[in-house]
C-alpha cells in the first residue's frame, strides 16, 4: 500500500485500569479479559513509563493540529486523580503546536468535588455510563456486592452539573431497557444530558468454552456459541431507537444530540458521520491494555487482533500496519449480497463486523444480527432524514423539520421531500438509486 494511502491518525481507547473495575455488571463483556492477563491481577495499573510513552506517541500519530486521549476501563478513577495529573503534565511537555484534548468514561461511583475541579480545570470531556431509571439501570449494574448502584450515579451527575463540568451519557441497551424506550429517554433528559449515545447489547457466548479461556466469542471463532439473554434482541433495538426518534424529531432537534440519529443524519448528506459502525470501513479505532499492548478495537480484545506493544513499535506503525489496515478493509470486502444491494447501505455499511455472526437470507455468513432492527429504523427515519438533508442543502436548519412535522407537512408513508416538489422520475431522496416513483413514492 502507498503511503497516499496510510491512516493519518486514531483514536485509541486508553484503558490504564485494564479490566480492573468497581462493579461487577452483569452484561459486561471487558471483566473477563482478566483470563488474557492473570499476571496482572496483582500489578494491574499502568505504570509511569507507559504512559509517558502512549501520550507521546498518541499525539506523534496524529497529522492534524488536534489530539484526542480516551481514557477507559475497566473504571479508570480507580488510578486516582494523580495518575491523569501525570497524563496532563505530559501531554504538555509532548504536545508541541497541537491541541490535546481528554475524554474520561467513568460509571461515576467514585466522582467527588476533587473529580469535578480536576475535570473542569483541565477541560476533560466526561462520558457517563447510566442506562436508564433506577429500576432499569440496577437490573445490570451493580456492585461486586450485587448491590444498586444508581444513586450514586445520580451523585455524580448533581456534582457534575454543580461544578459546571461538561458531560455526555452513554447508555447501554439491553434486553430490559430496550423495552422502555421513552422512560429511557425522558430520563437521560431530565438528569439534563444534551449528548447521549446508545451502544446496543450484542454478545455471543460459547458453548464449549475450557476454564480460564474467554467465554465471549468474536464472530469468527470456530466455537459453537449462542447469543446471550442479556443482548437486545434485534428487532427490538430498531423499534428502541424509532420510538425516541419520534418524539425527538418533533421536539428536541438541535436540543438534544443523539449520536445514532446525528450519524444516519450525516450519512444522508455524503458527510463523515464519526462513528465506525456506521463508516464504509474499520480500522484506526484502536484498545490500548494497562501494560502497553495494543489491539485493532475495543471488542476485538482477543490474542489474533493483537497489533502488538508501544514498548517495541509505536502506535503510529501499528496503525499503518498491514494487519491493521487488512481488518479495517475485511469490514467493506466481507459485505453479504443483502448489504451489497440494500437501498440503506450508505446509511448502515453493514453495522459493526463484531456483530455479524448470522447467515443472510441467501445463506451467506457474516450478516449483522441487528440487521433487522437497522432496517426497521432506516425505513422508519427516511423521510425525516431527507427532509432535514435538503433543508441543509439549501441552507437553511435542520430544526426547521419539527415545524413541518407539527403542521402536518411531512408524513411517514411518503417520502419527505415529495412536499418540496420532487419529480417522479427524478432520484429518490432514500439513496436507492431508483427513480422517485418506483421506489418511495410508492
Amino acid at each position: 500500500m502507498s503511503n497516499q494511502n496510510l491512516p493519518t491518525g486514531c483514536h485509541v481507547m486508553a484503558k490504564p485500569s485494564g479490566f480492573v473495575c468497581n462493579l461487577d455488571c452483569k452484561y459486561c463483556f471487558y471483566l473477563e479479559k482478566e483470563k488474557l492477563y492473570p499476571e496482572r491481577n496483582e500489578n494491574w495499573k499502568m505504570n509511569d513509563e507507559t504512559l509517558e510513552l502512549f501520550v507521546k506517541q498518541q499525539i506523534d500519530a496524529q497529522q492534524g493540529p488536534d489530539v484526542d486521549i480516551a481514557w477507559q476501563g475497566g473504571e479508570p478513577t480507580l488510578l486516582g486523580i494523580s495518575f491523569y495529573q501525570k497524563a496532563v503534565k505530559f501531554a504538555q511537555k509532548h504536545k508541541g503546536n497541537k491541541n490535546v484534548h481528554h475524554a474520561f468514561q467513568t460509571n461515576g461511583i467514585l466522582i467527588n468535588d476533587e473529580w469535578c475541579e480536576f475535570f473542569k480545570q483541565n477541560n476533560f470531556l466526561v462520558g457517563l455510563s447510566i442506562d436508564g431509571p433506577a429500576d432499569l439501570h440496577d437490573a445490570y449494574r451493580v456492585t461486586r456486592s450485587g448491590k444498586a448502584t444508581h444513586d450514586k450515579v445520580m451523585l455524580a451527575v448533581r456534582l457534575f452539573i454543580k461544578h459546571d463540568v461538561a458531560f455526555n451519557t452513554l447508555t447501554v441497551v439491553n434486553n430490559i431497557n430496550a423495552k422502555h424506550p421513552l422512560k429511557v429517554y425522558h430520563f437521560l433528559k431530565e438528569i439534563g444530558s444534551k449528548y447521549i449515545q446508545f451502544i446496543p447489547l450484542v454478545e455471543q457466548q460459547s458453548n464449549q468454552s475450557e476454564p480460564g479461556e474467554l467465554t465471549l466469542v468474536h464472530p469468527d471463532s470456530t466455537l459453537t456459541s449462542s447469543v446471550t439473554n442479556w443482548s437486545v434482541p434485534a428487532w427490538q433495538y430498531g423499534e428502541f431507537l424509532n420510538q425516541i426518534f419520534d418524539e425527538w424529531v418533533r421536539k428536541d432537534v438541535s436540543n438534544i444530540f443523539v449520536q445514532t440519529f446525528d450519524t444516519t443524519l450525516a450519512n444522508w448528506c455524503k458527510q463523515p458521520g464519526g462513528v465506525c459502525i456506521f463508516s464504509p470501513t474499520c480500522g484506526s479505532a484502536l484498545a490500548l491494555e494497562a501494560n502497553g499492548d495494543l489491539y485493532s478495537c475495543d471488542h476485538y480484545v482477543y490474542p489474533e487482533y493483537k497489533l502488538g506493544n508501544i514498548h517495541e513499535i509505536t502506535i503510529k506503525e501499528m496503525n499503518q500496519s498491514e494487519q491493521a489496515i487488512a481488518f479495517g478493509q475485511a469490514k467493506i470486502t466481507r459485505l453479504t449480497p443483502e448489504c451489497k444491494t440494500c437501498k440503506f447501505r450508505f446509511a448502515c455499511h453493514g453495522g459493526c463486523p463484531k456483530q455479524r455472526f448470522i447467515s443472510s437470507e441467501s445463506g451467506e455468513p457474516n450478516h449483522n444480527y441487528l440487521c433487522d432492527g437497522y432496517l426497521h429504523f432506516f425505513k422508519h427515519t427516511a423521510p425525516y432524514m431527507a427532509t432535514m438533508r435538503d433543508l441543509i442543502e439549501t441552507g437553511r436548519q435542520a430544526n426547521e423539520i419539527m415545524w413541518l412535522v407539527h403542521q402536518h407537512v411531512l408524513k411517514t408513508n411518503q417520502s419527505a421531500t415529495a412536499n418540496i416538489n420532487v419529480g417522479r422520475n427524478q432520484p429518490c431522496p432514500c439513496g436507492s438509486n431508483k427513480k422517485f416513483k418506483q421506489c418511495c413514492a410508492k
